[in-house]
């Protein structure tokens, strides 16, 4: 249970700095945080590995790049579900869910606790 609270914790964190960087991610209060947070992270354990294994034919075929278009459209796809959490077009997406995944990566390995 820890681990799930310090991971959402992390995510909440990534998200805010993305929206901060990113122009066309925007967040709306702390709740908006919290909650984006939370959905970002059962899409990203429970339907991002549907959808990767329905499109691994185009992923091969590209060689991993269609994996970030995947990724944004589940960050454009949170957006849509969360109130107060907007992602300004596909693109804007795909920039935010790189970025996303690079903060989100930096703080795991900073603030590991292991």
């Amino acid at each position: 249970m820890r681990g799930f609270i310090w991971r959402w914790i992390l995510n909440a964190i990534a998200l805010y700095l993305t929206a901060q960087i990113i122009t066309g991610i925007t967040l709306d209060g702390f709740a908006a945080v919290v909650v984006a947070a939370l959905v970002w992270g059962f899409v990203n354990s429970v339907i991002r590995p549907v959808v990767n294994l329905i499109a691994l034919p185009i992923t091969i075929l590209t060689v991993g790049l269609f994996t970030l278009v995947i990724n944004g459209f589940l960050l454009w796809l949170v957006a849509e579900a969360v109130t107060g959490f907007y992602v300004d077009g596909i693109l804007m997406g795909i920039a935010g869910a790189l970025l996303l995944s690079i903060i989100s990566s930096v703080l795991s390995a900073v603030f590991d606790e292991k």
